[in-house]
């Protein structure tokens, strides 16, 4: 006898393919309002439609709705619209991640500052074209930061649920700019501290990943206090070991499941928590090795390989592999400590093991 394949936590009760309507409705409507202005932004609202509706998780919302629903929350499309504003946080973060970092690729197709460039030498204009597809991705970035508080405003939800969440959604963008610049500085300075690396993945991702998305979900339901405790005892071990998968898959990941060139993260030099515990725990000429070529945007398939040898030899694939399981177990822990509706248990259960599985 067979049996179905489980249903995603992203899938359960319609979510993935609600938030996607919501937000394209959403950019139905502001496609029509650029247009409105000039036609010249067409290819704007063009550009983040293929991008906010051309692939993603669907992670953010996913975790804000069973934190909505575990705390007693009542379902709606109001919710889902307001929740969906998560995905715009995420388009700005990663449009800009993929600026500063001189990315190629973002889900297999051009970032956005390589798509406005390769326009701008297609149509012939004057100046530089890499200076135009830059600052057409910075400011599409911001364009996003403003429609994400646009979608949860005009979500339709009650004033109070709203003013409830507002603190939360605004800590959760300052949490995930800070961090984006504590990651910029770190690779500046050549940090390659394991202390400086969590704190940067802590700021830049885990937290605005799971913690904040829950917390949101509870301010919207007007969760008790030890609700709010549980999610964040289970949201920030959890947002670590998600972003420690992430590093992983950075160096060790298959492009045809990244979307982006195998090694990427060791050309763009991310001072990740596996390339700090390979620093740490290799002798003085890997040091120099991994020092010396971490950063190189020359750095060939052969150079890449070199580099995995020395991570895996260092014993810090393991080191994190051991420490994504460990955060996860204090993850699914945590929910375990509070009384919530059973099938968003359920769900936040196989949410933490979605966001930490291993790619092969």
């Amino acid at each position: 006898m067979t049996h179905a394949a489980p249903v995603s936590p992203v899938d359960r009760a319609g979510l993935r393919q609600r938030v996607d309507k919501a937000l394209t409705e959403f950019l139905a409507g502001q496609r029509v309002r650029l247009a409105a202005v000039d036609d010249a932004l067409v290819p704007v609202a063009e550009a983040i439609e293929a991008f906010v509706l051309g692939g993603g998780k669907r992670l953010r919302p996913a975790f804000a709705y069973w934190g909505f629903r575990g705390a007693g929350g009542v379902d709606g499309d109001q919710v889902l619209a307001a929740l969906a504003a998560l995905e715009f946080v995420q388009a700005s973060a990663l449009i800009h991640d993929d600026l500063m970092d001189r990315s190629d690729t973002r889900r297999g197709e051009p970032a956005v500052h390589r798509r406005f460039a390769a326009r701008h030498r297609q149509s012939g204009w004057g100046g530089d074209p890499d200076g135009f597809g830059d600052a057409a991705a910075l400011l599409l970035g911001d364009l996003c930061l403003v429609w994400s508080d646009e979608l949860l405003h005009s979500s339709g939800l009650d004033l109070r649920a709203l003013a409830r969440a507002r603190p939360v959604f605004d800590e959760m963008r300052t949490e995930v700019t800070v961090g984006q610049y504590l990651d910029v500085l770190t690779q500046a300075t050549g940090d390659t501290s394991v202390e400086r690396a969590s704190k940067v993945a802590r700021y830049k991702s885990a937290k605005y990943t799971v913690e904040r998305p829950l917390l949101l979900g509870a301010a919207l339901a007007d969760a008790t206090a030890d609700v709010r405790t549980a999610y964040s005892a289970y949201g920030l071990p959890l947002g670590e070991a998600f972003q420690l998968r992430d590093d992983v898959l950075g160096v060790f990941g298959d492009p045809a499941l990244t979307g982006k060139p195998a090694g990427d993260d060791l050309r763009e030099g991310k001072r990740t928590f596996l390339v700090a515990a390979a620093g740490e725990a290799t002798d003085d000429a890997g040091r120099e090795l991994l020092l010396s070529r971490l950063g190189d945007p020359e750095l060939d398939e052969q150079g890449v390989a070199r580099l995995r040898e020395l991570i895996t030899a260092s014993g810090a694939l393991a080191r994190t592999e051991q420490r994504i399981v460990t955060l996860t177990d204090a993850a699914l822990a945590a929910l375990t400590a509070v009384d919530l509706d059973t099938e968003a248990r359920q769900a936040l259960v196989d949410l933490a093991i979605a966001a930490t599985r291993r790619a092969d």
